[in-house]
């Protein structure tokens, strides 16, 4: 076990099952909520540590937000709590963190599972969002249906909305959200960024891909096997960036698979 990270924060989590470790983590503007089906499937089998990342959920918040600080939040969890290699899954933010993970501390790794998202930066596309979000805050609403109606303006998908507003706190009317969007909108460029590396992680990694989406594509292979030299990659035809929730048993068998192999 390293030192603890004293600028690493403490992570809430939700825990079931029993058994040897997996670990969840969701993506940004999410909670471990979000994984909620693979993560009733998993817990059947192993014990599941389900977290909310910082600057999210129920987690605390900080005004760093990248992807070397959600790491060492990471690990310092893994190294107190469950003392043991454990198996990480990780949905696009999450997933990126994954891999930040398995790259600087192997020790504590044993599988790793990256769902949608390739160690690359990408192009900001969460603008709009993270304007309509901040348009809300401060606001007096009647209800949370006239949050949708006016979230719409910014947020067109109905689905989408219905993902952001898990974060809403309407109290006395006024608007708020449980998640930290200040630093995450002043932080954006370090989440839509990765860090280059040197380094790899040569245990089994599974990389999931929504066949619909564009997160994770054919000219990825190439940075995906440096740093991942026994990577699989399997797509999950009808999807787009969020395969669990849209085929979750197919997901979830695909997840048991490679999680059940010695």
């Amino acid at each position: 076990m390293k030192n603890q990270d004293v600028s690493a924060l403490k992570l809430h989590a939700h825990v079931s099952g029993k058994g040897k470790p997996v670990v969840f983590l969701h993506g940004l503007f999410g909670s471990w909520q979000n994984l909620g089906t693979a993560i009733r499937s998993v817990a059947e089998h192993y014990q599941v540590h389900a977290l909310d990342l910082r600057n999210h959920g129920k987690s605390p918040h900080s005004a760093k937000h990248d992807y070397p600080s959600l790491a060492g939040d990471v690990a310092q969890y893994i190294d107190s709590e469950i003392a043991q290699e454990s198996i990480v899954v990780g949905h696009s933010m999450g997933g990126k963190t994954a891999m930040m993970l398995a790259l600087t501390r192997p020790d504590i790794l044993h599988k790793l599972i990256i769902v949608d998202i390739a160690p690359r930066s990408y192009k900001p596309n969460h603008d709009e969002i993270l304007r309509g979000m901040a348009a809300m805050q401060g606001k007096t609403f009647n209800s949370r249906g006239d949050v949708d109606n006016a979230l719409a303006n910014w947020v067109p998908e109905v689905a989408i909305r219905s993902f952001l507003l898990k974060n809403l706190i309407l109290k006395d009317g006024i608007a708020s959200w449980r998640l930290n969007l200040n630093t995450l909108a002043e932080q954006y460029p370090h989440i839509a960024d990765w860090p280059q590396s040197q380094l790899s992680f040569d245990g089994p990694v599974l990389f999931l891909k929504g066949a619909e989406s564009d997160y994770l594509v054919d000219d990825d292979r190439e940075v995906v096997q440096r740093l991942f030299p026994k990577a699989q990659l399997k797509s999950i035809a009808a999807t787009g960036h969020w395969p669990h929730a849209e085929k979750p048993a197919v997901f979830n068998k695909l997840l048991l698979d490679f999680i059940n192999k010695a």
